[in-house]
């Protein structure tokens, strides 16, 4: 059989996520992409899917796990030139010097600020019907991508650490695998029951495939 009719006769086969799925039966299809938790992406797509694979989740750290980050970051941005200024270096700068360093400051601020915005939003953790995906994303010209296949997974389990984590409902999700990469973390992501419970239910539903024939 061709390959296209092997990809069409699993296509219909093939059970819709809400079918099977607890979790995702009572969450809607989201087209914001700047959220922590996306549930049935509308409009993305990644470069590794595969023809009849649908993306179920992408996950991001929680926000909240971002205010530290964003407190120190703030600080430097504010605080440097403040101290600065204190000492007295700054006005024994001629004022041709002084505008170029605020110059010089205002980029740099606005290169950090852009970069830990970047690196929060290109930091993905992707579910998918058939996957999980890892994506780190270190710099514009380094990413490194893994994933494993559903059926590879042989462990999943939550992990809640502190009360800022018990209130705003994040933890660290941590899969075992039999794949080339054995373990993946999630980390800081938001729900981590609800991500728990649905890799649980999509690893019921591959073996359900294999009971049934209903892999190609």
């Amino acid at each position: 059989m061709p390959n296209h009719a092997k990809d069409q006769v699993k296509d219909k086969l093939k059970r819709k996520i809400d079918d099977y799925s607890e979790v995702m039966k009572n969450e809607r299809a989201s087209g914001n992409f700047f959220k922590s938790f996306i549930a049935k992406p509308e409009n993305i797509h990644l470069d590794i899917q595969d023809k009849n694979e649908k993306i179920v989740l992408v996950l991001r750290q929680h926000l909240i796990t971002q205010v530290r980050d964003a407190i120190g970051l703030l600080a430097i941005i504010f605080l440097l030139p403040a101290l600065l200024k204190f000492s007295g270096f700054l006005d024994v700068l001629p004022a041709n010097f002084l505008g170029a360093f605020n110059i010089f400051w205002m980029v740099l601020s606005i290169g950090m600020v852009f970069k830990s915005f970047l690196i929060w939003f290109f930091n993905v953790y992707i579910i998918t019907d058939e996957r999980v995906i890892d994506v780190d994303f270190a710099s514009m010209i380094y990413r490194n991508v893994s994933s494993a296949k559903i059926e590879n997974i042989e462990d999943v389990t939550a992990r809640t650490t502190g009360p800022l984590a018990a209130v705003f409902d994040y933890g660290t999700i941590l899969i075992q695998t039999a794949g080339e990469k054995t373990q993946f973390e999630f980390d800081h992501v938001p729900q981590p029951a609800k991500v728990t419970k649905l890799i649980n239910e999509l690893l019921i539903e591959e073996e359900a495939e294999k009971l049934e024939g209903r892999t190609s």
